[in-house]
Order: structure tokens, then C-alpha cells, then sequence
């Protein structure tokens, strides 16, 4: 029977007895369960034979006054309600998948946590001394300029992350002596406490807080934690289309894993320094481009820049307003898949600051040709009105 079982199954539940029932009710709730189930009256029924099972399994623990300490106190640690998923398919029913090892001090390579991690010894188990550790996550960041957030941009990034120590070689004892065996947990690096009856809690030995070796001489440079800082440069490739404070991930560059574990994780924030001229909307480019009144007014091809490319030519119909924005295709950001957004030209319509001489005259002209219509009416009869 393994602790599985006394953590997942609720043997008062299968009887239907409660929890401080004494052993005669017990023994009664037994014999009235086996005397309905027993296969030489269910030969055919399958789940009756199953049932039959589970209620001489509950039985066999709580009719014992050992057995049922035991699993009460199992219970009383965990929380009645725990309950361990199976199977591996999708969960169902509000449970999910996981492996039970990582439970029970078999994580997955590389990794730590689970219960037997935490617990160490716990029924029993003794779990390994010195797991392979994961390497921590680094965070770094860097600065490029617009056109190489937009195109995509490969820079170099000093990175300084815990490494061992050159000194003594990670032992963290002075060059020419060797730590010794820690006596207080024989070189495990954990330390058991007796909780009752079958079951033990561990925790990292406070003498060698956990390495399982003691340094008597520690190394002078690292003051005997075995560990050092070591810095190196890599080329990290910045993806084009990146945005302005976005965090990209760069697998397994982070810091390396301790007894072969594997390294973290590089987590990079890039800043996108502004353009003078272009902006950015998503994947597309903006830009304003400044357009007289006449060319507003009559209409005119103008010369329109794009970024890293030639200058483009974009026709602006007569009668456009201040403000429109006109699109011009595949000018814009790279996107993921190769291809580029647009290019969102806005046209700014100037008005002269200062007119004499004939161009006043041509406008005053145009006042007087063009002033029969109010064209503020709408607008004191909407204000007139109100709400």
C-alpha cells in the first residue's frame, strides 16, 4: 500500500463511518459492505468486485490502531482534502497532469522543487543530496537606435552572472586543502526531524547550510562560498519590428546551472531611441508632411521620405484638409513574417504667416469670390440649440 493511496483515498468515506468512529462501527460498517459486495454474489459485476477491494483495503488499515495513527496523521499533514491527479491524458473533473516525481523528489532534469525537495526524508524517502540546480534568470538592458528597432539590429552585451571560483576551483577551501565531510548530516546537506509515527521532515543542515562539506580554511578570494563572478561578452540578435521597452527572452543565455544543471534564461529590455521624423504605430511608420495651401486646395504630387529608402511621390487630391492621413504601402516596420507594414503620411497645411503685395491681393480676391456661404452657420445653429 503506498502513501499515494493514504494521501488520495479517504478510507472513512469508502466505510461511510465517521472519523472518530470507534473500532466495533468500524468492524460493523466492514462486515454489512463485505457481506453486499462479496464476488460469490456479484460474480459478474465488476464494479462491485472493485468496490469490494477498496473496502477491505480501508478496513485493513483502520481496524489496526497502528495503521490508523498512521494514516490519520498522513492525513492531518496534508489536509484531508489532498488529492494527487493521474493519468496522462487532458484532466478532467477540476484535476490536471503532473508527474508524480516531481512530488516526491523526482523533478525533472535540471530542476528542484517538489514536495521531496521540501520535505526531504518525508515516509521514508531520501532524496539526493546535491540536485542539479537551474541557473538563475539575468536581466539586462540595451539601447538601440530607430532604424535598427525597425530593421533589426545584432549588439554586443557585456554580461557578468556567479560562476565558480578561480581561486580554489568552487571548493571554497584556501588553494592546497580540501573541505571536509560535514559530521552533522554525513555530507547530504539535510538534517531529519521525527514528526511522528512513520513520518520525517527534512531541512538543509544548519552546520553546512546545505552543501554537505564543512571548509576549515576558507579561500581567501571567495571567503569560502566557492563562488566567483566571471564576465564575458555575447552577441545578441535584437529582432526587427521590436517596440519601445519591449522584454525579449533569449533562452539559456542567463547564468550557468550549478552540478550540471542548465542555465537561465537572458531577459533583455530594449529602448528605442526616437527619429526626427518617422514615428511609430504598431508594425506601420508615421510621419507629417508638411503641404501648402494651394497644393491643399488645388491638389499636387508630393515628394513624401521613407526610412533607409528613397523619397516617394504621393498624390494629394484638391480639397484635402488639414490633418488627413494618406497611406502609402510596404514602407512601414518589418514584421515577424518578413513583410513590412505602411507608411501613414499626415498632411499638415500650412498658412502663411506673413502675405503682401499680389499674393494679398489673390486672397483677398478669393475671399471675395468664395465668402457668400457662412460656413460657421451649422455651428451657431448646433450651439444655439444645445444639449
Amino acid at each position: 500500500m503506498s502513501t499515494k493511496d493514504w494521501l488520495e483515498k479517504d478510507y472513512y468515506k469508502i466505510l461511510g463511518v465517521p472519523k472518530d468512529a470507534d473500532a466495533a462501527a468500524i468492524k460493523k460498517a466492514y462486515r454489512n459492505l463485505a457481506r453486499k459486495l462479496h464476488p460469490d454474489r456479484n460474480s459478474t459485476d465488476k464494479v462491485a468486485e472493485a468496490r469490494f477491494k477498496e473496502v477491505s483495503e480501508a478496513y485493513s488499515v483502520l481496524s489496526s490502531p497502528e495503521k490508523r495513527k498512521e494514516y490519520d496523521e498522513a492525513r492531518s499533514l496534508f489536509g484531508s482534502g489532498f488529492r494527487i491527479p493521474t493519468g496522462a491524458g487532458s484532466g478532467t473533473g477540476g484535476t490536471f497532469n503532473f508527474d508524480l516525481g516531481d512530488l516526491f523528489g523526482g523533478s525533472a532534469p535540471g530542476q528542484t522543487g517538489g514536495l521531496g525537495d521540501v520535505f526531504g526524508g518525508l515516509f521514508g524517502q531520501r532524496t539526493r543530496s546535491t540536485p542539479p540546480r537551474r541557473g538563475a534568470d539575468v536581466e539586462s538592458e540595451v539601447t538601440v537606435g530607430f532604424t535598427e528597432a525597425v530593421d533589426g539590429v545584432t549588439v554586443p552585451l557585456r554580461m557578468t552572472s556567479a560562476s565558480a571560483c578561480t581561486a580554489c576551483a568552487g571548493t571554497g577551501a584556501r588553494s592546497g586543502t580540501v573541505p571536509r565531510v560535514c559530521p552533522t548530516c554525513n555530507g547530504t546537506g539535510h538534517t531529519s526531524a521525527q514528526v511522528g509515527g512513520r513520518f520525517s521532515l527534512s531541512e538543509p543542515c544548519r552546520e553546512c547550510k546545505g552543501r554537505g562539506l564543512v571548509v576549515d580554511d576558507p579561500c581567501p578570494v571567495c571567503g569560502g562560498s566557492g563562488r566567483g563572478t566571471t564576465s564575458r561578452v555575447m552577441q545578441v540578435r535584437i529582432p526587427a519590428g521590436v517596440r519601445d521597452g519591449q522584454r525579449i527572452r533569449l533562452k539559456g543565455k542567463g547564468a550557468p546551472g550549478e552540478r550540471g544543471g542548465p542555465p537561465g534564461d537572458l531577459y533583455v529590455t530594449v529602448h528605442a531611441q526616437p527619429h526626427p521624423v518617422f514615428g511609430r504605430r504598431g508594425e506601420h511608420l508615421t510621419v507629417t508632411v508638411p503641404v501648402t495651401f494651394p497644393e491643399a486646395t488645388l491638389g499636387a504630387e508630393i515628394k513624401v521620405p521613407t526610412l533607409g529608402g528613397s523619397p516617394v511621390t504621393l498624390k494629394i487630391p484638391p480639397g484635402t484638409p488639414n490633418g488627413r492621413t494618406f497611406r502609402v504601402r510596404g514602407r512601414g516596420a518589418r514584421r515577424a513574417d518578413g513583410t513590412r507594414g505602411d507608411l501613414l503620411v499626415t498632411v499638415d497645411v500650412l498658412v502663411p504667416q506673413r502675405v503682401d503685395g499680389k499674393a494679398k491681393e489673390a486672397l483677398e480676391t478669393f475671399r471675395d469670390v468664395t465668402g457668400g456661404d457662412d460656413i460657421r452657420a451649422d455651428l451657431m445653429r448646433l450651439a444655439a440649440k444645445g444639449g
